[in-house]
């Protein structure tokens, strides 16, 4: 999305008015990168005429981190708290799929417990993810009681991510060959105290919202796009899921055990800012179904592959043991290899189909590393959806989209 030419003739009325003329003033504004509604450093060069926005372009890279070129340079774990930073509200969505398309080139079994943990653990993200959502989304069109109410249950999902991994964002907890650390002593009481109280949570911000006057006039019929546009543009998610399409990668292409969970892919047909509320909202109950049956049925075993020569061995292990303690030093000091080849494995993120593509040349470093982020796709989405809106509906539009800007940048 390279920057449109701005020259004076553009920032200028586009004609003077004159007497009995029909003509008006057309002005360019910038919107962000410091406008706390682009919810990063984005900016949007939007071209109106009165308040009507006659044209609007996204402008990206405030914010290139240069982490795929990064990963080069990193042995295969060291890449892991790199994915972290890349869609920072959803690193655990970000360390599976990176995981899983390492693995799929070590050719490594994942042990049962570690499958249904991860599934878990993403599911607890994706309802992270969604409640930063909605309360900045919330808070953008002026409810800010329900800013207070999310960030309230988010606070006890970072607690969560803190006990299983001492770091409350950048966890770095599913790692290449199972799990970082075996879950905590305690982990299922914090888990189902939250989904046991989190329902009537949700009750709440309908109470607030969905039935809202203000509410539903801010977003019923704003930021229209029919879904053979969002497709065009590579839209994912629950963008294309508020447009009546039933796509769920979770379902349709299963990874890490889906295929034993029983859960909807909640659709809806309108695809304005409204629906794509209601899909996000169901989503969190369907979270909520899925985390307790990951409770429920978790598998006894190992949290971690056998496979020595690329996990860690256990501290005790390696205290003990000369084998161990040499697995540990070569690991640690040189990284595991992988056979060369190539691997692609796509996950659904809470904003839509996060790919990783890994190119191995045999050695313990990645020579490629490509992310293919939902963000980046789903904002291309933006012009046609503000065409012909208010300054007042891009706020709203902008904030249906759910993009991350470091997943834009990365």
């Amino acid at each position: 999305m390279s920057e449109p030419d701005l020259s004076s003739s553009s920032l200028t009325p586009a004609e003077e008015p004159t007497e009995g003329s029909t003509s008006r003033r057309r002005m360019v504004l910038n919107m962000g990168p410091q406008h706390p509604s682009t919810h990063g450093v984005l900016r949007i060069i939007l071209e109106l005429e009165g308040e009507t926005i006659l044209n609007a372009t996204p402008d990206i890279g405030y914010l290139h981190t240069g982490i795929e070129k990064e990963c080069e340079v990193k042995t295969y774990q060291q890449v892991v708290p790199l994915t972290d930073r890349v869609d920072y509200l959803a690193n655990l969505s970000n360390n599976l799929g990176y995981s899983l398309a390492v693995e799929k080139l070590l050719q490594l079994e994942i042990p049962p417990k570690a499958q249904w943990m991860r599934v878990l653990l993403v599911e607890l993200t994706r309802i992270n993810s969604h409640l930063v959502w909605l309360g900045t989304h919330a808070m953008d069109i002026g409810a800010m009681t329900v800013f207070l109410y999310c960030f309230r249950e988010r606070e006890d999902l970072l607690r969560i991510f803190e006990m299983f991994s001492g770091q409350r964002m950048m966890t770095s907890y599913i790692r290449v060959g199972g799990l970082a650390l075996e879950p905590p002593r305690g982990w299922e009481q914090a888990v189902g105290k939250f989904i046991d109280a989190f329902p009537s949570k949700l009750a709440e911000y309908e109470d607030l919202l969905t039935k809202n006057p203000i509410w539903m006039n801010r977003t019923k019929g704003v930021g229209f796009l029919a879904l053979e546009d969002l497709l065009d543009c590579g839209v994912t998610g629950p963008m294309i899921r508020a447009a009546g399409m039933k796509w769920d990668i979770r379902k349709d292409e299963p990874y890490s055990s889906y295929d034993k969970f029983d859960f909807e892919i909640p659709t809806r047909e309108a695809s304005d800012v409204y629906a794509r509320y209601e899909v996000r909202l169901e989503e969190m109950r369907q979270s909520v179904r899925i985390i307790r049956q990951a409770m429920d049925g978790m598998p006894e075993g190992a949290w971690v592959t056998s496979a020595p020569n690329v996990v860690l061995p256990e501290r005790e292990k390696m205290k003990t043991q000369i084998e161990a303690l040499i697995y540990h030093f070569k690991i640690v000091t040189e990284g595991f290899t992988v056979p060369a080849g190539e691997a692609y494995v796509c996950i659904e993120s809470p904003r839509g189909e996060l790919g990783y593509y890994v190119v191995s040349n045999g050695t313990s470093k990645p020579h490629r590393v490509f992310m293919r982020t939902p963000s980046f796709a789903n904002l291309q989405a933006l012009p046609d959806m503000v065409k012909g809106r208010l300054i007042a509906d891009t706020i709203a539009a902008l904030g249906s989209i759910d993009f991350v800007l470091g997943d834009v940048d990365r």
